[in-house]
């Protein structure tokens, strides 16, 4: 059944359950639309679909060959005839247009058109790996066959979804990729507690180029404090047993209280699941003073990764890490080191967020059979990652530290029992274990660490 109404709203068909057997089928061009009538199927004419205008590809003009963006020349270069072409892009840094967290703000990025906010505004496709699950942006030409996050080969291609925020600004890549093999190649050969031969591991690395999404967070947190707060008090009592003066220390408790405001400009928030946290990390800093206007030219021939964090999450995250400073912060005003129910409210003023892109180049390497990840700063050239320990290394170590201690304690302990007179050199020997058992605990710890470099 449909019905045409007299004035201009688009055609409308109703269907409902009830009656099903008498409706006509449905126009293919009819799509299902929200009804207010409980038991009442409604279908209106579908929209148009959407055109993204400034979607393009990335072709030499003189050429016809793919063009990709050079971090040496920063803009985009034909490898085939040599053509550089310059990005209308401008160097904004930490002044780059930020959001405010206003309910009108918030809700017009998130139901902006693809010509606005959405979408990378150039043809790209997206790779998601079958293994990891992480879905990577490429251009439509790139043949790719591993995912660059666990280097599985078994990704699959799909159009790339248009409904994501659009990045507004960006860090463009500036270490180039022929770069990355001997900054690995140094970075492993750094620390004693790594096999020898570690070193060798990069030369079968594929660095792959990728840009990370990241939120950026500013707001203003004032907290106001109440605690119960001691202080030490010295005080002279007369001892009866002993029948004399004698000093004591008591606490005295008082509640006090107190405020701070702190402003935080652009606290970087990782929009992807796909690196540790303590990795990404590892590579900071990335210097925002370097960002720039977002172009889809500084995609050409480099991936790209859309938030898997949303804005929501990543601002709950955020807004819990300005809390924990705050409350630092707060007891920091307290002088004191006795401190007991303490308690503290933050509000938030004057927030502020962004969607930014920051570089990156992603590797895994084999050693010993086993798959370790390795990333590097794609701006400043910080290299991070996993790197096996050398443990038999570790413990030889730990066994010259403790076992001298050990052996002239045991020494002076057999000697005692025939009757020589070496109690200094078992207090001695004793000592020495002591102090060598302290470094190897120190030693243990910081190799469980190197594990993550």
């Amino acid at each position: 059944m449909q019905r045409a109404d007299s004035d201009a709203r688009p055609q409308t068909s109703y269907n409902s359950a009830r009656m099903s057997e008498t409706l006509s089928p449905i126009p293919p061009d009819y799509v299902r639309v929200e009804s207010k009538l409980e038991g009442i199927t409604v279908y209106a004419p579908a929209p148009p679909a959407e055109q993204i205008p400034d979607a393009r590809d990335f072709k030499c003009p003189n050429c016809g060959a793919t063009t990709a963006y050079s971090p040496r020349a920063a803009s985009v270069t034909c490898a085939n005839c040599g053509s550089i072409y310059t990005l209308q892009s401008e160097n904004v840094g930490r002044q780059a247009a930020e959001f405010e967290f206003t309910l009108d703000a918030v809700k017009h990025a998130q139901t902006a058109t693809p010509q606005q906010l959405r979408g990378w505004g150039v043809t790209r496709r997206d790779l998601r790996c079958e293994n990891c699950g992480a879905t990577v942006s490429v251009a439509p030409t790139e043949l790719a066959t591993t995912c660059p996050f666990c280097g599985s080969n078994r990704v699959a291609a799909r159009t790339a979804a248009p409904d994501a925020f659009r990045p507004r600004v960006l860090i463009p890549f500036q270490i180039e990729r022929e770069a990355c093999v001997q900054l690995a190649r140094a970075w492993l050969a750094r620390g004693w507690f790594y096999p020898s031969d570690l070193v060798h591991a990069a030369r079968g690395a594929q660095f792959t180029g990728i840009y990370l999404p990241f939120w950026t967070f500013s707001a203003r947190v004032h907290s106001a404090w109440r605690a119960q707060v001691g202080r030490e008090k010295r005080e002279q009592y007369f001892d009866m047993g002993e029948m004399k003066f004698k000093t004591r220390t008591r606490l005295e408790w008082n509640w006090e209280q107190g405020k701070i405001s702190l402003p935080f400009n652009d606290e970087l928030q990782s929009g992807t699941r796909r690196i540790d946290a303590s990795l990404l990390k590892r590579l900071a800093p990335y210097h925002l003073h370097a960002l720039v206007t977002y172009d889809p030219g500084f995609l050409a021939g480099w991936r790209a990764q859309s938030y898997e964090i949303g804005l929501n999450e990543a601002w709950d995250a955020a807004r819990g890490n300005m809390r924990e400073i705050a409350r630092a912060a707060c007891l920091e005003q307290i002088d004191s080191r006795h401190i007991r129910n303490f308690s503290m409210n933050a509000a938030f003023d004057d927030e502020a967020w962004r969607f930014i892109l920051l570089p990156a180049y992603l590797a895994t390497y084999r050693f010993a059979g086993k798959t370790h990840q390795i990333a590097i700063n794609g701006q400043t050239g910080q290299v991070a990652g996993e790197k096996p320990v050398a443990w038999l290394k570790v413990w030889l170590a730990v066994g010259a530290l403790t076992l001298p201690g050990i052996l002239l304690a045991s020494a002076a302990a057999l000697l005692g029992a025939l009757r020589f007179q070496t109690g200094g050199w078992f207090v001695l020997g004793l000592i020495l274990f002591v102090v060598g058992a302290a470094l190897a605990a120190a030693l243990l710890h910081r190799a469980t660490r190197a594990q993550d470099a």
